[in-house]
């Protein structure tokens, strides 16, 4: 075994991305963001007309925001202090949706703020993708950091003794986001966050049967 590992998303855990994408959206594409909206099927809207963006538009301005305009992702509150710390006690990998196309640059984009870790791109749940670098490492004890549900119910059906921690660090679409119910956590600021991690990577893998219990505090 080798020390703790540590699993994390990017987008909305290490970086803002809505906020930036939103702005973008208003600037250059004349577009409403209402981050209030569960998904992107209502939520982006022509300014002048109000109607939905077509599907296919859509996954275009979100290509186009990660090919340009990847600068506008300011740091999390806490997030790169928490990862330097952490960093003393356990391996740290990026694991993003971003896609092969932006990979590199999402490399580039993390070591300009001081984050030279490795990031693995993914496509789809995470689980499959999660349980192959754990096998790589073979950690004492593995943790799993990401602000979607999905993510979090695919990790727990592959690697179930990983501890899932659901972090929204967006602070204005955290309180819309519902608790993630295959997460043993919810904490969304990186001040509480670091010590639940640090209690966690010493305790030691997670029991399977522990999940998150309703009303945990956001």
């Amino acid at each position: 075994m080798t020390r703790p590992l540590i699993i994390t998303d990017c987008d909305e855990v290490l970086l803002h991305m809505v906020v930036p994408f939103r702005a973008w959206l208003d600037e250059t594409h004349a577009v409403h963001f209402d981050m209030r909206e569960r998904g992107f099927a209502e939520a982006l809207r022509h300014k002048d007309s109000g109607v939905v963006l077509e599907r296919e538009l859509v996954w275009e301005l979100l290509v186009g925001f990660f090919d340009t305009e990847m600068y506008r992702q300011a740091p999390i509150e806490g997030a790169l202090a928490a990862m330097a710390r952490l960093s003393q006690v356990a391996d740290i990998v990026v694991l993003t949706n971003i896609g092969e196309r932006h990979h590199q640059l999402r490399i580039e984009q993390l070591a300009a703020h001081g984050l030279n870790l490795p990031v693995h791109w993914n496509s789809g749940a995470k689980g499959r993708r999660f349980a192959r670098i754990v096998a790589d490492h073979q950690p004492s004890v593995t943790l799993f950091i990401d602000d979607l549900a999905e993510h979090h119910e695919s990790v727990a059906r592959h690697v179930p003794d990983a501890w899932r921690l659901h972090m929204v660090g967006e602070p204005e679409i955290a309180a819309d986001v519902d608790d993630a119910a295959h997460a043993h956590a919810r904490i969304d600021d990186w001040a509480r966050a670091e010590q639940w991690i640090m209690d966690r990577l010493a305790q030691g893998p997670a029991p399977t049967e522990t999940l998150l219990t309703q009303g945990t505090p956001s």
